[in-house]
């Protein structure tokens, strides 16, 4: 019999008992939540209580995998970690559960583990929930410090995306115990050292997958970098309200834009830039450009930037930007308080009200961490570990300090040691997102977009459109050319050099040129008489009004795609409903025959009990006149003076009172008679009563 219950029903498993959760919003509906490995149940307690709920998860039968129970075995030390409460699991087996099982064959190898109060990541962004900068910072923080902790520990979740980050501080009911801000979910694909790896890989979810990756199944200690880069940058851009309404829909980016120059990256880019600062900037960038999983970003690398951000900078471009838009900034941070009021309560409940340290401290604090940490890892003759650690630490160090130049030794001499090198006079490539050249297009594009009249605005826009292009295609090229330096030999080295300092010669020459054309320009406009002055200014006011008209003629077509959305959107939501209407009707035919044949088995049954009931009532009547028998005989066998056979008769009418002592004690004067038995079977010379 397949495992269909309803609201109400009661499961037992371990010798507990629990009844199935209703769906909130689905009256008569079983709480379920479908996945793609299987359905998750609510089950709450006897007591109807939330708190103690459970999450019972029932595989579709590709993923009923007898090693799960090895899995969970292995999984449970790793629950009391921040983020991984699902991790304390228990298995249903057909040793442990075999009656349950056999009732309901689908629940074969289903795991029961704690049910996570609270939204998903992916019902925050489905929703378009916009965040305050405390909230994002607070949900940033909890996902780096979970995938900081499992790293550490050598493990990988492998299939982190929105839908599988739960948020448990927006939940209305008030969790209890030590629940993280972030909860991870969904934990079978989990790569451990000691876990076996899975018959069926995931490759990642749409708008988290890198696209290098993606085709491959994800499962090592690396799976979760980059996926969790992306989530960290949503969840601090969350609190944007540009990047809220950019977002592609389930998800911030879609797919297809995976590590590609696209509007939504460079948005998201900026966001972070401006509200943040620049290491994060620099970290979602180092994740966006990786070519491997191994050379993204480390959480702690995450972390230790999150723990040295200033949550007011993120608050006064918020209102900076909003002061910019006409709107006054003490009503929008009201509207936004209001719109997250819940989750804001909740989000104080669990800090404690604490007063806020200097994040200063915090990062020195973590900086120390990380460096006592490398030193072990030094100590224990783990090169390659020391090395991923100080250069992790590496980019947080104030520039010029001792310590720098101690890293930056140990970086050296680790990095010789694991990868000698031939030649170690050659120069290392600087990365773009670092060089002079990129630093200086970024302040001019601030410069231009700084302006305040719409039309300049405009053109700026269109400038900073086509300046970020040519960046890209020069970035593009650079990366390039360093990956063909990499591949080749020296001689290959040292031609790239020189087409470099060519490059350079023809850059200055070509500078050199715009600069005399620029003068010579300049002397024209100056000789040039008042009519050219007016034809030229005529010309710009018409270029103008052809950009502004373009403008418009893009925004209308903004406008009709959105509207042609939102019509597809209501047919398929009416598609949706009409299925689900026949699915009812069916459902509904289902149930009342279930309910049929439940009504004809207890009818069975109580007919089967009226019989039961009726042949116990004559049989105690026999036993009843037995008795009467077995005492008429002792009587006249003492009268008789045949003390044996009446001893015998005594015992006899002993042994059958015993059976239904209980029922006998009330029938006449039957338990009269077991008395003067009993004092006769103790002392044979005592006379019994005739009765």
């Amino acid at each position: 019999m397949s495992f269909q219950p309803n609201p109400g029903d009661e499961v037992v498993i371990n010798d507990i008992a629990y009844t199935i959760g209703q769906h909130p919003a689905a009256p008569g509906l079983a709480y379920a939540q479908a996945g793609r490995q299987g359905i998750v149940y609510q089950l709450l307690p006897r007591n109807g209580s939330i708190h103690g709920a459970k999450a019972l998860k029932v595989f579709f039968p590709k993923f009923r995998i007898p090693a799960m129970v090895y899995q969970s075995e292995h999984m449970e030390s790793y629950s009391e970690l921040p983020g991984l409460q699902v991790c304390k699991r228990d298995v249903l087996t057909p040793e442990r559960n075999g009656a349950l099982i056999g009732k309901h064959p689908d629940l074969l190898y289903a795991v029961l583990m704690p049910w996570v109060q609270g939204q998903t990541w992916f019902d925050v962004i489905s929703d378009q929930r916009q965040l305050t900068a405390e909230e994002s910072l607070k949900l940033a923080r909890a996902l780096a410090g979970t995938g900081s902790a499992m790293e550490q520990r050598g493990l990988a979740h492998c299939d982190m995306s929105a839908p599988n980050v739960m948020i448990p501080f927006f939940s209305e009911v008030e969790n209890q115990g030590k629940m993280s801000a972030v909860e991870l979910v969904d934990v079978e694909q989990m790569y451990g050292s000691k876990m076996d790896r899975p018959d069926a890989l995931l490759a990642g979810s749409p708008g988290y997958a890198a696209h290098r990756t993606v085709h491959s199944g994800l499962w090592s200690s690396y799976a979760d970098r980059f996926a969790g880069a992306v989530i960290i940058a949503e969840m601090l851009s969350w609190s944007d309200p540009v990047i809220v309404e950019k977002a592609w829909g389930e998800s911030y980016f879609d797919q297809h834009e995976m590590q590609t120059v696209s509007e939504r990256y460079y948005a998201m880019r900026e966001s972070l830039e401006k509200r943040w600062g620049s290491k994060l900037s620099e970290l979602f960038i180092r994740a966006w450009e990786s070519h491997d999983l191994s050379s993204c970003p480390t959480f702690g690398e995450w972390y230790v930037a999150l723990a040295a951000v200033d949550v007011h900078q993120a608050n006064a471009v918020a209102a900076a930007t909003a002061e910019e838009e006409g709107i006054n900034p003490s009503e929008a941070d009201v509207n936004l308080k209001k719109s997250s009021e819940p989750a804001s309560e909740t989000l104080n409940t669990q800090d404690g009200n604490r007063p806020q340290t200097p994040h200063s401290s915090d990062q020195e604090a973590v900086v120390n961490r990380l460096f006592l940490q490398a030193r072990a890892l030094e100590d224990e003759d783990k090169p390659a570990a020391a090395l991923e650690v100080y250069r992790s630490l590496y980019h947080f160090i104030p520039h010029n300090s001792a310590m720098q130049m101690e890293v930056e030794a140990a970086i050296k001499e680790l990095d010789a040691k694991l990868n000698p090198k031939e030649d170690t006079d050659k120069p290392v490539p600087v990365p773009f997102y670092r060089s002079k050249k990129f630093m200086i297009s970024s302040a001019v594009l601030i410069v231009l977009l700084a302006g305040g009249v719409p039309t300049v605005k405009i053109l700026a826009d269109q400038a900073e459109v086509k300046q970020k292009e040519q960046q890209e295609a020069t970035r593009l090229a650079d990366i390039q050319a360093a990956e063909e330096a990499e591949a080749a030999k020296a001689a290959a080295l040292k031609q790239q050099e020189e087409q470099e300092k060519q490059k350079a010669a023809d850059a200055a020459k070509l500078d050199a040129e715009e600069k005399k054309k620029l003068a010579e320009a300049k002397q024209k406009a100056a000789e040039a008489k008042k009519k050219e002055e007016e034809r030229k200014a005529l010309q710009a006011k018409y270029d103008k009004q052809a950009k502004y008209e373009a403008f418009l003629v893009k925004q209308e077509q903004q406008k009709k795609e959105a509207a042609k959305r939102a019509e597809q959107e209501k047919y398929d939501k009416q598609a949706k409903y009409e299925a689900y209407l026949v699915w009812k009707k069916e459902n509904d035919a289902k149930l009342a025959k279930q309910e049929a044949e439940r009504k004809a088995a207890a009818e069975v049954k109580r007919q089967q009990q009226i019989a039961q009931k009726a042949a116990l009532k004559k049989k105690r009547a026999q036993n009843v006149v037995t008795l009467i028998a077995h005492y008429n005989k002792t009587y006249n066998a003492q009268k008789g003076r045949k003390i044996e056979n009446a001893e015998s008769y005594a015992r006899d009418f002993k042994n059958l009172y015993n059976t239904d002592a209980a029922y006998f004690k009330g029938v006449g004067k039957v338990a009269a008679r077991m008395s003067a038995i009993n004092k006769f079977l103790s002392n044979n010379s005592y006379t019994l009563p005739n009765l």
